[in-house]
């Protein structure tokens, strides 16, 4: 594997397949995954029964967990992959809870106030994968994968939420970014897509290139 060890970060909408590409990457380069905090998570339940009321505590539980983690990964002698990256808190979760008025503007500016201090202090990933996908496939993995704290969340927070990240994939600049439209993909149960989407990888991460 390569001499220095890499980060590579998998983004995208709620029921994109980010934990299932993260595994598959992970098996297949030997890199270590970092799974987003949702089944241990204290708050989540409580949050989508009532946005407002939890919405601030959530985000700041998600930050505090993803920073530690980052911090963790940037340090680690290993090569990881993450599912779900900091910045999609900010830019995505926080701002369209602010957005729609689930989060004050109080809370809000606390909140965006200390993700700046934190970004000051992290390296950004060698490789950002955003999974592209439309609500349509987002609504049928979420139903597949059957969390039930998940079965209630409305069509248009989806959309609201394609629309953030749009924005922001747009204005990523930190570092390489991989695209993967993954609506008419199945990278799970079949090789052919799994192994575009590996080649691809290994395009945007010329340290690869030499090993497999």
């Amino acid at each position: 594997m390569p001499a220095q060890p890499l980060f590579v970060a998998v983004a995208g909408n709620i029921g994109a397949g980010k934990s299932s590409l993260a595994r598959l990457l992970g098996e297949h380069f030997q890199w270590k995954p970092y799974y987003e905090s949702v089944d241990d998570n204290p708050y989540l339940s409580d949050f989508y029964a009532d946005m407002t009321r939890w919405s601030f505590h959530l985000q700041i539980y998600f930050l505090a967990n993803r920073f530690k983690c980052h911090k963790e990964i940037v340090e680690s002698s290993e090569s990881v992959i993450q599912d779900r990256s900091i910045y999609e808190d900010a830019e995505i979760f926080a701002r369209n809870l602010y957005d729609i008025g689930k989060m004050t503007d109080r809370d809000y500016t606390n909140y965006v106030s200390l993700f700046h201090v934190m970004m000051e202090y992290l390296k950004p990933p060698d490789l950002m994968i955003y999974l592209k996908a439309n609500v349509d496939t987002l609504v049928t993995q979420i139903s597949k994968r059957g969390r039930a704290f998940e079965q209630g969340i409305q069509r248009s927070y989806l959309e609201t939420l394609n629309v953030l990240y749009e924005d922001w994939i747009t204005r990523y600049k930190l570092g390489p970014l991989l695209i993967i439209e993954s609506d008419h993909l199945d990278f799970v149960n079949n090789k052919k897509d799994l192994d575009e989407i590996l080649g691809k990888v290994k395009e945007h991460l010329p340290q690869l290139q030499l090993f497999d």
